[in-house]
């Protein structure tokens, strides 16, 4: 019997590795190699990396000033669009689990703008606050000076509000759906031993809403980074320093061939990726702890 058993158990890891082959498989060839490839592109120089240089192409991108801008950029969009979009998705989704007025309707635009299609926003948006457009006609029609939107500082902000905009209505579903399965009872309880709302929400919301929140901040990561489709379209290959990000230092560099600075550039935005999301992980884990 024990023989038998022995057999049957194998021949069921046999056939789970041969099912998650493909799979394996698939990640090896496409992300692994590809990956290893770029890894040795970092520490060599030549065509086909045929020279050995250590960590001088990590020096170079590093003293880059478009690297440093494109970094910093990129950590500030992060930092100011990620927040801004989990902390507003978190209030209107409170909002909305509380019965607010209109919020049936709510519902039901809250994903339109992710079924438009980009090119057709950005157009909207260039109509909007191109030099000649509509906002700057108006602005002069009430007497105040024109404002560069789209080709000054203010185009970061007219980006950011394009990813919030965007991102908006995904993350209030996201939260609203944690918010759903919190049992009334918890609340009932709370209310009955006098805990008034703020209380509510510190000791009962928020640590059952961890998990949610974290793939909130995830998915905004995501789709801030997908936001370079947008910082394209209104500033092409070379924008306003403002919105330069390094998804552009990553295009340019793929552009003119050098594929050691684009190498290092990839690692290097894993890494922080990584780290980031790495801790977001360990925050998380440790205040479900407590």
């Amino acid at each position: 019997m024990k023989g038998r058993r022995h057999l049957l158990e194998r021949r069921k890891k046999l056939a789970g590795m041969w099912l998650a082959a493909p799979a394996l498989l698939g990640t090896c060839l496409f992300f692994l190699l590809p990956f290893a490839i770029c890894v040795r592109y970092s520490f060599t120089f030549g065509v086909g990396g045929a020279f050995f240089v250590g960590f001088r192409n990590y020096k170079d991108v590093f003293s880059s000033y478009a690297f440093q801008l494109a970094a910093a950029n990129t950590l500030r969009f992060l930092a100011v669009g990620v927040t801004l979009n989990t902390a507003l998705s978190f209030f209107t989704a409170l909002l909305i689990k509380k019965g607010l007025a209109g919020s049936r309707l709510f519902r039901y635009i809250l994903l339109l703008p992710l079924v438009l299609p980009i090119a057709s926003v950005v157009m909207v948006v260039q109509v909007f606050f191109a030099n000649a457009g509509i906002l700057n006609h108006w602005l002069v029609s009430i007497g105040v000076p024109i404002a560069q939107w789209l080709e000054g500082p203010n185009a970061f902000y007219v980006l950011l509000g394009l990813y919030l905009w965007k991102s908006f209505g995904y993350s209030v579903v996201l939260l609203l759906s944690g918010l759903n399965v919190i049992p009334e009872e918890y609340y009932q309880t709370a209310a009955i031993e006098g805990a008034g709302s703020i209380q509510k929400l510190v000791s009962i919301t928020l640590p059952m809403m961890v998990p949610h929140l974290f793939l909130t901040v995830v998915m905004g990561i995501v789709n801030a980074f997908k936001s370079y489709r947008e910082a394209f379209l209104i500033g092409g290959k070379h924008p306003h320093d403002s919105i330069y990000m390094v998804q552009h230092f990553l295009n340019n560099n793929f552009e003119n061939l050098n594929y050691q600075k684009l190498s290092v550039a990839s690692i290097m935005l894993f890494l922080v990726l990584l780290v980031i999301l790495c801790g977001l992980y360990i925050f998380q884990n440790r205040y479900r702890e407590e």
